[in-house]
């Protein structure tokens, strides 16, 4: 079993006690988001459904407020059954500006960007490198798509909305001068997918605190362990779930298992928009095959950017068991216990097949990985399950500069293009300058006529894109 370290652990009963009350009641009809924005940037068609039978409108709409842009369209013939969202891309070498109306204030929404460099007519979108703002929260800093990916990359984000509007510039970097984006999805998530509280682990602690819910957040790693990737069809949140093989890194003694029966969503429990069927009826495990229980955890390892904190959130359901009261296990979380002697039946109102979920907040400050294991504790059973896990989850939350990529605020990358296009900006108005004035000399030699003339138009304001104080930290 894997080491285990100091740590202060929390009672069972007061640790299930509040972890149940993570979600709020779940509702047993379908979700349907208040904003619901699916764009299909660079597309001239009004409406374009993708394989999974959703439909994107164009981006020739009133969302997209700058006009300095370019429409893009592949210039080779798509492969068989390939998204149609990657056929088409809106390319920019000024900032470029999308604003969406907000009827759902006050809470999180999804932001999912699309990004696929395709062969065009304008330029080679491997050396498109870019930032991305949204909401005064810095998403991407000098996003680059790697040479080697020959396939569409997704970034998701989940920020707060508090205004009437929800703002996504994309600012070109200095380096390449341009950038582009193939799709953008903007949903407003339902109020229990993200709880204000969670359970700090360290070396040291493992305490409750509260104070999530002020940050933002982004999607790094979501697992269906134990199970087949989950598409998005497949999901009332149309996310993607990976499979666990390749984070597997010890698997001694466990076992994949699947679930043909009916999954029980509880009044209070994780509702499907926590987790679809799909990663709850299936899992892998530790089982005793004797009288003996197996002296052996499962272990999966996650590369994460060092100096973040992330949020880990664990899917359980028992899927297994015979009877309740029959499954006990630990969870384990960089080597540090996270929590001890987990009894699915104490927070599941001794219901089989009936899912939870539980939050743990980490830091990441040096070795650049974390480290997620499960296995049997002092109270497991001999002839029964002695551990079990569904799906993982891992969020990077924002720094204190309102930042998931680097020690910068939204504003800065703002400031430094414009201070990048002030040596072409100045001539350029001097040169203007000097021939409106030579033009009115001339024309007063002429007449006695009048020139007058305006200030170049600006893109994209400012005023949403000031360093931000957007909370990384939560107190306990």
């Amino acid at each position: 079993m894997a080491t285990k370290t100091k740590t202060i652990s929390p009672s069972s009963s007061t640790f299930s006690l509040y972890i149940s009350l993570l979600a709020l009641l779940s509702t047993a009809s379908a979700f349907s988001p208040v904003d619901h924005y699916l764009i299909n940037c660079g597309s001239r068609a009004a409406e374009t459904s993708d394989p999974d039978h959703r439909v994107f409108a164009g981006d020739d709409s009133r969302f997209l407020t700058s006009t300095r842009t370019v429409q893009l369209e592949t210039t080779e013939s798509p492969p068989p059954f390939s998204s149609p969202l990657y056929h088409t891309a809106r390319a920019f070498e000024h900032p470029a500006h999308y604003a969406f109306p907000v009827r759902d204030r006050g809470t999180h929404h999804l932001v999912r960007l699309h990004f696929y460099p395709l062969q065009n007519n304008y330029n080679n979108l491997f050396a498109a490198e870019f930032h991305v703002v949204a909401n005064g929260f810095l998403l991407l800093r000098n996003y680059r798509i790697p040479e080697t990916y020959n396939f569409p990359v997704v970034k998701e984000f989940v920020i707060p909305a508090a205004s009437d509007e929800l703002q996504i510039t994309f600012i070109p970097s200095e380096k390449s001068n341009f950038g582009f984006v193939n799709a953008i999805e903007v949903i407003s998530a339902p109020n229990d997918l993200i709880a204000d509280v969670a359970q700090f682990i360290d070396f040291e602690k493992n305490e409750r605190i509260l104070g999530l819910l002020r940050n933002g957040f982004e999607t790094v790693h979501r697992l269906n362990v134990g199970g087949f990737k989950v598409t998005p069809f497949n999901d009332s949140l149309w996310r993607t779930w990976l499979t666990d093989d390749d984070y597997l890194v010890s698997n001694d003694g466990s076992q994949k298992t699947h679930f043909g029966g009916r999954i029980s969503y509880q009044m209070g429990g994780a509702s499907r928009e926590v987790g679809p069927d799909n990663v709850y009826s299936t899992a892998r495990l530790i089982k005793s095959s004797d009288n003996s229980i197996p002296n052996v955890n499962m272990t999966w390892s996650f590369q994460v950017d060092k100096g973040y904190r992330y949020m880990i959130r664990m899917h359980f359901c028992d899927i297994a068991s015979v009877a309740s009261n029959m499954l006990y296990f630990n969870v384990y979380l960089n080597g540090n216990l996270a929590y001890g002697n987990l009894d699915l039946s104490d927070v599941t109102n001794s219901l089989l097949a009936s899912p939870f979920y539980a939050d743990f907040v980490v830091d990441e400050e040096s070795s650049g990985s974390l480290v997620v294991s499960v296995g049997p504790s002092n109270m497991s059973l001999p002839q029964a399950v002695d551990a079990i896990v569904n799906g993982i989850e891992i969020w990077k939350l924002n720094n204190s500069m309102g930042s998931f990529d680097g020690n910068v605020c939204a504003g800065y990358v703002w400031r430094n293009w414009r201070r990048g296009h002030t040596g072409v900006l100045v001539p350029l108005v001097a040169v203007i300058f000097l021939l409106v004035s030579l033009s009115v000399f001339f024309q007063r030699r002429r007449s006695s006529g009048v020139v007058a003339w305006s200030r170049l138009p600006v893109d994209v304001s400012e005023a949403n894109l000031k360093c931000g104080n957007q909370m990384s930290s939560m107190k306990g």
